[in-house]
C-alpha cells in the first residue's frame, strides 16, 4: 500500500476552517449545503483543556499515511472481521442522498448499538425492537424487513445486538440471547440459535465460523452452515460494566475475544483453545465508574499486532502470537480505535481524540472536544463516537447532533456538520459514501 503525505483538502473542507475555529456559527460545507445558523449562544466544540500531551520527540515525526483506498462493502460492524480499515474513501464534496427511518431508536431506557452493515448494494440495520431491515442503497427504498422478537418475549428489557454478513448470509445477534441467520434477500429466517445469556455486541463472521460473545463473557463460535456450537471460552465476568460490548476481532486462525473484566483472550479459531490472555484491569482509578476495566472498543488485528483500548485508563499494543506486550499508554476509552498506517486514532474517556505511533505508544497529538452541553454547570456530558478515517478527514459524531471532521496529520478542525438528531454509534464507509445511523434510527447517507 503506498504511503504519501496528503494535504489536499477540498475547497468545501478549507471553507469550514475559520467558522469552526471561531465557533461563531456552524457551516455544514464539508457535507452538503449551507444552513442558517440556529439562534442562541455558541460553545466551541474544542472547549477544554487535554489532560494528554503530545510526546515532544514523537512530535518531530512527519505523519505518513496510505492512501484512501475505495471499498464496495462494510460487511460487519468495524468494517472487515480484523477491524483494521486504513485509509478509507469517499467524495471530494459529500451531500445527503437520501435517509430512512429504520424503526424504533434509542430511549430513556434502551439505546441504539447496532451499526449498518452493507454488502451487494444493500444496507442492513437493526433496530432496539429487533427488527432487521434491508434498504436499497442507491435509492433508500425499504426492501423487506424482519421481527426477531421471539413468540415467547414481549421485548420490553431488550437491548443490544448485530448484524455480520459473510459468505452471503446475513447474521443477526439480539438482545434476547438469539443468534440468527437471515436470507440477505428476502429476510427469511434460515436457522436459530438460542443461547444463555443476552447478547450486546455484533457477530464477527470468518473462516466458516461465527464468534459472539454473551452478557456473562462467554465467547461461542458457531458453525455459519447451522447454527451449532462448535466451543465455548468463559472470560471473567465482572458484573457491572459500561453500556454495550464489543465484538471479537478474528483472523483465519485467531480470535482475540474482550470481556467486561479487562481480560482479553487470543483464542485458536479451530477449537477455542487459549493462545495467550491479558489484562487491561483499572490499576490506577479509584472512582466507582471509571475503575470499571470494561473493553468496550472492538479490538483490532494489525499486521502480527493487536491493538486495544479499555475503560480503565489503558492502552496496548500485543503481539499477536506470543502475547508479549510491545507497549502500553495510559490512554482509556469506550470508543472503537482506528489503525491506519503507523497511527493509532481514538477517542479518550476525556472527550479528547489522540494520535499515537502504533510502534511505540507515543503520543503525536491530542485534541480536546466539548464535554458537555451545559459547560458552565457541567451537565448533560456529550458522548463523542468515533473516529472513522476517510479522504484525509477523521470523523467523529457526537451525541450533540454535530459531526466533526479533523486533520489526521496535525488534529485540527476542517469542518463541522450539524446532523438531525444525536449520534452515538460510529459512520460507516463504503462506495466513496459516508453512512450514519442516528439515535433517533434515522440512516443517512452522503454521497
Amino acid at each position: 500500500m503506498p504511503m504519501k503525505r496528503r494535504f489536499r483538502l477540498s475547497l468545501l473542507l478549507a471553507l469550514t476552517l475559520l467558522p469552526l475555529a471561531n465557533c461563531t456559527w456552524i457551516e455544514d460545507t464539508w457535507m452538503g449545503e449551507n444552513k442558517k445558523p440556529l439562534p442562541g449562544n455558541r460553545v466551541s466544540v474544542l472547549a477544554h483543556e487535554s489532560k494528554l500531551k503530545p510526546d515532544p520527540t514523537a512530535s518531530e515525526q512527519e505523519i505518513l499515511l496510505p492512501a484512501p483506498e475505495p471499498n464496495t462493502d462494510w460487511p460487519q460492524a468495524g468494517g472487515f472481521s480484523t477491524h483494521a480499515m486504513h485509509h478509507m474513501m469517499v467524495g471530494p464534496s459529500l451531500k445527503k442522498a437520501w435517509s430512512a427511518d429504520i424503526g424504533a431508536g434509542s430511549t430513556d431506557y434502551r439505546r441504539l448499538l447496532a451499526p449498518p452493515v452493507i454488502a451487494n448494494g444493500r444496507i442492513y440495520t437493526l433496530d432496539v425492537e429487533a427488527t432487521v431491515s434491508a434498504f436499497d442503497g442507491k435509492s433508500g427504498n425499504r426492501l423487506w424487513k424482519i421481527d426477531l422478537t421471539p413468540d415467547e418475549e414481549d421485548g420490553d428489557d431488550l437491548m443490544g445486538g448485530g448484524l455480520a454478513f459473510d459468505a452471503g448470509r446475513l447474521f443477526a445477534t439480539t438482545g434476547f440471547g438469539h443468534v440468527v441467520a437471515l436470507d440477505p434477500g428476502n429476510g427469511k429466517a434460515l436457522w436459530r440459535t438460542k443461547l444463555l445469556s443476552p447478547l450486546r455486541a455484533a457477530p464477527t463472521a470468518r473462516a466458516g465460523r461465527l464468534f459472539v460473545i454473551t452478557m456473562d463473557d462467554q465467547t461461542h463460535a458457531l458453525d455459519q452452515a447451522n447454527g451449532k456450537t462448535l466451543w465455548t471460552h468463559s472470560g471473567i465476568n465482572e458484573g457491572a460494566s459500561v453500556l454495550g460490548a464489543a465484538s471479537p476481532a478474528a483472523d483465519d486462525t485467531l480470535v482475540i475475544a474482550p470481556y467486561s473484566s479487562g481480560e482479553l483472550a487470543a483464542l485458536r479459531a479451530e477449537n477455542g483453545t487459549v493462545l495467550w490472555s491479558d489484562s487491561l484491569a483499572a490499576g490506577r482509578r479509584t472512582d466507582a465508574v471509571s475503575g470499571l476495566s470494561d473493553i468496550r472498543g472492538r479490538p483490532i488485528i494489525d499486521r502480527g499486532r493487536v491493538f486495544v483500548i479499555g475503560h480503565g485508563d489503558l492502552m496496548v499494543a500485543i503481539d499477536l502470537r506470543s502475547g508479549r506486550r510491545i507497549w502500553e499508554a495510559e490512554i482509556g476509552g469506550v470508543q472503537s480505535p482506528w489503525v491506519a498506517g503507523n497511527y493509532l486514532y481514538a477517542v479518550t474517556n476525556n472527550s479528547e481524540v489522540v494520535c499515537v505511533e502504533t510502534k511505540s505508544g507515543r503520543i503525536r497529538w491530542v485534541t480536546p472536544l466539548q464535554r458537555w452541553k451545559n459547560a458552565e454547570k457541567k451537565k448533560d456530558p456529550i458522548v463523542w463516537s468515533g473516529p472513522v478515517l476517510a479522504s484525509d478527514r477523521l470523523i467523529v459524531t457526537g451525541s450533540n447532533g454535530m459531526t466533526l471532521a479533523l486533520s489526521p496529520y496535525s488534529g485540527k478542525p476542517l469542518g463541522l456538520a450539524e446532523m438531525p438528531d444525536g449520534i452515538t454509534i460510529a459512520p460507516v464507509v463504503a462506495n466513496k459514501e459516508l453512512v450514519f445511523l442516528t439515535d433517533g434510527a434515522d440512516l443517512i447517507v452522503y454521497r
